[in-house]
């Protein structure tokens, strides 16, 4: 046991109700995220009007049909959401310590939730909903998914970091590493919004078979079909990164193999719920879950990312060890302090000059 553990476990401890509220948090945004799209599928985003925030006019709504109650709903969640996120932000200043990870990233969450309540509110407002098939819905429904993914990574980095116990990371030194990253989680990105596309053109033009499905995909006038194809190859780009984190962890000494064995089932999953989508000519029950297993996945590939980027630096023990051990040389607690806060990197300078020596 290393001198630092039992002060890591002992701050666990303390921000366990922090921790569980964090995760509580994510798993509700993402119960929030697929009712929005309940809402898209049902063609009920015109349920309130384009009124916003009131309904039709009114605070509450009179003699409401179906599509008002299933908007209204997703109104009232998501207020919800905000709460629930102000709330945790609230609660990571005041339990955690100046310079914790998880106050920037729950500062992050309110701000990007905002911005999600903000598009949403000019999707109703320009009355890009219900049956409007026009360019600009489709901007602004990339833009909103890829805001929702944001979101979604402010909250699981946030809930990661508390449950580490440990608040404060260091990014490693590796470039190409961080390139790799960057650009496949840019890949993973496109590949959500270019499904919200999918999903929206399967709602406003519903196939009557596979074969025509196909056709319209190549031969349709409307950008919204020809753009569907976008879907797979970013599908297939995505899934390449997958397997580099997976192949890229297994390399590592300490291995997760939770984390790989999640890695595996839910890229597996996608795949096959994306085939089983267009067999089934993309049933509303069937493009919820395919987006449920398509947040997961975000969850996950985020969480390994994160693992492979930041590394925990724990400065305090290893200057608590360099003022105990008085025999030991100036040149080694110097080298032990800066390889720790650099997270164990090989390549750090400090630790060149002490293998040299």
């Amino acid at each position: 046991m290393t001198l630092s553990e039992p002060g890591v476990e002992s701050r666990k401890a303390s921000m366990r109700p922090l921790t569980r509220f964090a995760w509580l948090a994510l798993a509700y945004n993402i119960a929030v995220i697929l009712w929005g799209a309940y809402v898209r599928a049902t063609g009920s985003g015109a349920g309130c009007g384009n009124r916003w925030p009131l309904c039709n006019g009114t605070v509450l709504p009179r003699a409401p049909q179906v599509q008002t109650i299933i908007e209204f709903t997703h109104r009232l969640t998501s207020g919800l959401a905000i709460l629930m996120v102000s709330s945790l932000l609230v609660w990571c200043w005041r339990k955690t310590s100046k310079g914790d990870w998880a106050r920037r990233s729950s500062l992050l969450a309110i701000v990007l939730l905002f911005n999600e309540a903000l598009l949403g509110a000019l999707l109703v407002l320009f009355e890009h909903v219900s049956q409007d098939r026009s360019l600009a819905r489709a901007f602004f429904l990339c833009a909103h998914f890829g805001n929702t993914l944001l979101l979604l990574t402010a909250l699981v980095l946030t809930a990661h970091w508390l449950s580490d116990g440990r608040g404060r990371f260091s990014l490693v030194k590796n470039r190409a590493e961080i390139a790799a990253v960057v650009l496949g989680l840019l890949a993973t990105t496109c590949l959500g919004m270019t499904g919200s596309l999918a999903a929206l053109g399967d709602t406003l033009f519903p196939a009557t078979s596979l074969r025509a499905s196909l056709i319209e995909d190549f031969s349709s006038g409307n950008i919204l079909l020809r753009l569907r194809f976008l879907h797979p190859v970013a599908a297939a780009i995505a899934a390449i990164y997958v397997l580099w984190l997976i192949l890229r962890s297994l390399k590592r000494p300490r291995r997760l193999w939770n984390q790989e064995l999640m890695l595996a089932g839910v890229l597996i999953g996608q795949i096959g719920l994306g085939i089983l989508n267009v067999l089934l000519l993309a049933p509303v029950w069937l493009q919820l879950v395919h987006l449920l297993v398509a947040e997961l996945f975000w969850v996950v590939v985020v969480l390994a990312s994160a693992n492979l980027l930041f590394a925990t630096v724990d400065c305090e023990a290893v200057a608590t060890t360099g003022r105990d051990s008085m025999a030991t040389p100036r040149a080694s607690n110097e080298f032990a302090f800066h390889a720790a806060c650099d997270g164990g990197n090989p390549y750090h300078p400090y630790r060149k000059r002490h293998e040299r020596c």
